[in-house]
């Protein structure tokens, strides 16, 4: 008898039977062919190919048109959880109805990146929401329920969180190693994804390239131990693209790739992204590892399970039941409305002296690098709709009421072979727009466009210097940029690409300036037939015919009110692979502010930028500043609402705004306790705090209360407009220990929301969150504790900002000594340190201890209980060369002293032993010198 219905299409059957049974009639080898990211189609099955991976942070990216919404820290600076929701709801839906177009789009998308902004030099601080755990994982279950959707058993789109765990670096991002200790890890990185996944609404996550505690993010335990426990739900893992070659290759993790395969598959990495669409490395090396004896067909098959339950979930097998298989939403004039609301919502007033909102009639000069673009980043969709600030300024006041000086330096290059011209294309016919003037989108890449050459007849070039030395030259047919072929020629829309062929270092030499092009490292030199890259370079004369500066201020003299539009273009200094190296506003375009500031003092500083910047001096001598992090298609019309106070501003800062450089921690020390880190733990004085943002109106706190039932926090106040205009309020709660036993934040955020009140209205806001919130992990015992004591709630208009107070007692028994007598003391279990970092015990599981440089380390353990008496201490140590440990007392008292001689490598564990003498609860000292890894310390009587 023919089967003519087989399990796996019957809708009515349990999802597992139908997984189960789609499973059990793959063959080996089609197995195998799921694990890779281009999943190829079973035909005789009636299965089709599928791809892990769409683009999807702010918008559907890589795949053309689409609405582009404001960038992820904008999202987060909204501080609005329904709004982000909605965005969600609109990109699944454009996700959707793209793939109906072009089966190229997938339904696994790779968002939201729920890294936290610990470090605002990280060069992806765009991606990211917030600095804070709770605002982050708050933020994402939004994005994540909307990209979902609503239906009980199907999903729109399936979303995958980047990138697990502890990333922000890009600086040798691949062979980095963060060192997380088990506080950091539990109670900040941690608590981000964990948020998210439990909410229901995650298809699974993406490791990224670095390694922590020493071992390769794709191989962590932590998947097993920490996400796959969240949840009762089926949790992909999606690796991040080129890394499982990267166990090998450069982080030398394993000897050869069977065994790293093997062992990423073992640790619960479903779906490898590598070698682009080619999956026969892949396959072949899972081949490999099988026959090997690495790992069994269980280990292949929960793999494809996890995956297959995952395309079940997308209707692939119900077409007819899918909610969303005939999803037609794109571009509609409700997702054009809802990415101009993000935009409004996304703006923060960082300080206004009255300047702003600006007055009907008032004539305006918009000025600065920004001031008429709408920048895109690497993770954008195209635009459909653009509106820079010039047009949506213009638009909003008139564009007779409206002047713009781009304040870019106008510059000629001048060589020993002449000067350096852009000469008229042969093609230039066909690429003419409508009014006949040159296309930059048509020009970007073109290689049968003639190069650069040299001659009598200058070509006036805009030269815009983006800081660190990078500046970018174009010409009035677009960018200069390097094409494959080494020609420097003016085709380039905007700076971009995964390499930037469109920046350029001016580098002093004698009496010129030798020209570097960055993309390639290469020099400009003049060729027979154009200019082109060399390993050496033709010395460049760069004579300015207009200042910037100049330009900007004969346009703020002759208006009533200055903006200037300041930020970074995100394909320059901070994105992808690359970290900024300060947080000083370019210079350039601190020229131009201060210009516009000479000739005009009614000046305002509107920064649009992925990060934050150190502008203390702009603050002292500015009326006005406002940040918004790059705004989407409807960045222009949303700054132009808010600077005419058609829109009270009510964004809010997402992370903390600091002073100087001076006052950031080492970019690769993510220990946020021991270096003080985010405004968690800050001692300083922030230039902007968390949470900052001011309004065009007032509010009033009144009637704070606070109590706990042993489970639940509960919170009331009464929030009251006072001022004359309707705006939101973002209303924050903090939470802060007044006698905690433990290094905590000086607060923390509990909860907020965003309200919008008419003048003089005033509600009362309930507010509840776990009384676990208030705790910590506790090292001593491995849990997480919340200490009796006095607590307060704070609720205020930002982290520094509090208008009223409340006490909060919760009872309890205080955390115990540490029974060492009992329990071992696992060496990574410290309360301070200093000098030393966190590796891998083994390759598979397990934390040590070793020294951080030359100079040795220290560790603290707080609290120990020796009892009658400990007399003897064992140490579980692995070691490259000869080191010391040694025990002492806080005072400085010699306890013992044990010296190391190598081991044999690095995982290969000895355990040595020595006298000591011990008794009752004190701290101990643990100093360690030389190539020493500690694991454990154990005391015997």
């Amino acid at each position: 008898m023919t089967e003519t219905r087989p399990p796996y299409r019957d809708s009515s059957l349990p999802l597992g039977e139908r997984v189960d049974d789609l499973l059990a009639r793959l063959t080996a080898d089609e197995r195998i062919a799921m694990l890779h990211q281009f999943a190829p189609a079973v035909e005789r099955l009636g299965v089709g190919a599928f791809r892990t991976g769409q683009e999807a942070l702010h918008g559907v990216a890589w795949m053309g048109p689409a609405t582009v919404f404001p960038q992820a820290v904008g999202m987060g600076a909204t501080w609005n959880e329904d709004l982000v929701r909605r965005i969600g709801e609109a990109v699944g839906a454009e996700t959707r109805a793209m793939r109906a177009n072009d089966p190229r789009v997938g339904l696994n998308v790779w968002a939201p990146t729920v890294n936290l902004l610990r470090h605002p030099l990280w060069g992806r601080n765009e991606e990211g929401y917030s600095e804070d755990p709770r605002l982050t994982s708050a933020v994402a279950v939004a994005y994540t329920r909307g990209l979902r959707g609503d239906h009980p058993a199907y999903w729109r789109t399936a979303p995958v969180l980047k990138h697990w765990l502890a990333h922000n670096n890009e600086t040798d991002r691949d062979t980095c190693s963060s060192s997380v200790r088990p506080r950091v890890l539990h109670e900040y990185d941690l608590l981000a994804f964990r948020a998210a996944v439990r909410a229901g609404a995650v298809a699974g996550v993406m490791p990224s390239y670095n390694l922590v505690n020493g071992r390769p993010n794709h191989l962590s335990p932590l998947l097993r131990e920490q996400l796959r426990g969240w949840t009762d739900r089926s949790l992909v893992v999606c690796s991040d693209a080129g890394a499982p070659s990267n166990l090998v290759d450069p982080e030398h993790y394993y000897d050869t790739h069977e065994e790293a395969t093997a062992a990423a598959l073992r640790a619960g990495v479903d779906s490898f992204t590598d070698h682009g669409q080619d999956s026969s490395v892949i396959t072949g090396r899972v081949r490999g590892a099988l026959e090997q004896g690495l790992i069994g067909e269980k280990d292949i098959d929960d793999a494809v399970r996890r995956l297959l339950t995952m395309r079940f979930t997308l209707g692939e097998f119900d077409p007819h039941l899918d909610p969303y298989a005939d999803e037609k939403t794109f571009d509609t004039p409700e997702h054009r409305a809802l990415a101009q609301e993000a935009a409004e919502q996304a703006v923060v007033l960082l300080k206004n002296d009255g300047l702003l909102p600006l007055a009907e009639g008032t004539r305006i000069a918009v000025v600065g690098l920004l001031a008429d673009e709408c920048k895109l980043d690497w993770y954008s969709g195209t635009l459909i709709h653009r509106v820079t600030p010039l047009e949506g300024l213009r638009a909003r006041f008139g564009a007779g009421n409206v002047s713009f000086a781009e304040g870019v330096d106008r510059v000629r290059l001048r060589t020993a072979s002449g000067w350096v011209r852009v000469p008229e294309s042969s093609t230039t016919t066909e690429v003419r727009a409508a009014d006949g003037a040159l296309d930059p989108a048509l020009l970007a890449g073109r290689t049968d466009l003639p190069p650069l050459t040299c001659g009598d007849e200058p070509t006036e070039l805009a030269m815009a210097d983006w800081g660190e030395g990078l500046v970018t030259l174009r010409a009035p047919g677009g960018y200069l940029s390097v094409a494959d072929d080494g020609y420097v020629r003016a085709s380039a829309d905007q700076p971009g690409g995964w390499v930037v062929q469109e920046t350029f270092r001016l580098e002093e030499h004698g009496e010129g300036h030798l020209l570097a092009h960055v993309g390639t490292g290469r020099y400009v030199s003049v060729a027979a037939d154009g200019l082109k890259v060399a390993e050496d370079g033709d010395l460049f004369d760069v004579v300015v015919t207009e200042r910037g500066e100049d330009a900007v201020a004969a346009a703020a003299d002759a208006a009533d009110a200055v903006i200037v539009v300041a930020g970074n273009d995100p394909h320059i200094n901070g994105r992808e692979t690359e970290d900024r190296g300060t947080l000083a506003l370019p210079e350039h375009q601190a020229r131009l502010w201060r210009s516009a500031r000479a000739a005009n003092p009614r000046t305002a500083l509107a920064l649009v930028s992925s990060y934050p910047y150190a502008v203390g001096d702009a603050h002292a001598a500015l009326p006005a500043l406002l940040w918004t992090a790059h705004g989407g298609q409807a960045a222009g019309t949303a700054l132009a609402r808010v600077l005419a106070g058609d829109v009270s501003p009510a964004g809010r800062l997402p992370q903390t705004w600091y002073e100087a450089d001076a006052d950031l921690p080492d970019l690769f020390d993510y220990d946020i306790i021991g270096s003080r880190q985010t405004y968690l733990y800050f001692e300083g004085t922030p230039l902007y705090a968390f949470g900052h943002g001011l309004s065009y109106t007032s509010f009033a706190y009144d009637g704070l209360t606070a109590g706990h039932d042993g489970e639940q926090v509960t919170v009331s106040l009464t929030v009251t407009n006072t001022g004359s205009l309707a705006a939101d309020e973002v209303v924050q709660l903090y939470t802060r220990a007044l006698d905690p036993t433990v290094p905590l934040p000086s607060r923390q955020l509990a909860a907020h929301r965003r309200v919008r009140l008419a003048p003089g209205e005033g509600r009362r806001l309930d507010f509840s969150f776990p009384v676990t919130d208030l705790g910590f992990w506790d090292v001593a015992h491995g849990r997480w504790t919340v200490g009796p004591g006095r607590y307060e709630v704070l609720a205020g208009a930002s982290s520094t900002d509090i208008r009223q107070r409340a006490a909060l007692e919760v009872g309890g028994d205080a955390p115990a000594p540490r029974v060492v007598l009992e329990t071992p003391l696992d060496a990574v279990d410290y309360d301070e340190q200093r000098g030393t970092v966190i590796v891998d015990r083994t390759r598979i599981s397990g934390d040590a201890v070793t020294t951080a440089g030359a100079e040795g380390g220290e560790l603290v353990y707080r609290r120990c209980d020796f009892g009658e008496g400990a007399t003897a201490v064992s140490l579980d140590v692995a070691a490259t060369g000869p080191g010391t440990l040694a025990l002492r007392t806080p005072d400085g008292t010699a306890l013992a002293t044990v010296d190391v001689t190598a081991t044999g490598g690095v995982h290969d564990y000895v355990t040595l032993r020595s006298d000591i003498r011990l008794a009752g609860v004190q701290d101990l000292h643990v100093e360690v010198s030389g190539p020493v890894r500690l694991a454990v310390i154990a005391f015997a009587r």
